[in-house]
């Protein structure tokens, strides 16, 4: 039997909105057309808990009855313009060092988006490193799990070791392989 809901096409679009908490938001299209439901289960099998508003998305959809809906994520980029703003605790940092950190395996220890940060532990590595908001939005994310696997290029900052951006444990490793 020929079913178009087996179908599967490419889009790239934005995300309008992602609720970790709801478990599900919403991409639109450059093509234009209706919304397209993104679920959390599809998001998690791209290997990340959440998705910042705004980001760029390339998916792969299917028609259903209960409408279009993402079936595959292929990539992430974060949203547009949040690379140029600076954070105070950054501003009196060289970029190159900035740039020149390494990626370091972590899991998350607590983040609380309704405070604007939380903590995750790099394996081997006794101290906390700090997680703001700001660098969670410019790395493409909305929000962190406890025990959640990432990977985090951490400086030295003012306060202590801090994150200046957090990659989905996946993310990393495809970025790490196409370096």
């Amino acid at each position: 039997m020929d079913n178009d809901t087996d179908i599967t096409r490419r889009v790239i679009g934005q995300v309008k909105w992602f609720d970790p908490v709801k478990g599900f938001g919403f991409v639109i299209a450059d093509e234009g057309g209706p919304d397209i439901l993104l679920h959390a289960n599809v998001l998690r099998n791209f290997g990340q808990s959440s998705v910042a508003d705004g980001a760029r998305v390339e998916i792969g959809v299917q028609d259903t009855p209960r409408g279009v809906q993402a079936v595959e994520v292929m990539s992430i980029a974060p949203p547009e313009g949040t690379g140029t703003a600076t954070l105070a605790d950054f501003e009196d940092i060289d970029p190159e060092t900035i740039a020149s950190a390494p990626l370091e395996p972590a899991r998350v220890k607590w983040f609380d988006k309704g405070k604007g940060f939380g903590f995750g532990n790099v394996f081997g590595r006794h101290e906390d490193v700090f997680i703001h908001i700001e660098v969670l939005r410019r790395s493409g994310l909305a929000d962190l799990q406890p025990g959640e696997a990432v990977c985090l290029r951490v400086i030295q900052g003012k306060r202590g070791r801090m994150a200046t951006e957090v990659l989905a444990w996946e993310a990393a490793l495809k970025k790490d392989s196409d370096a």
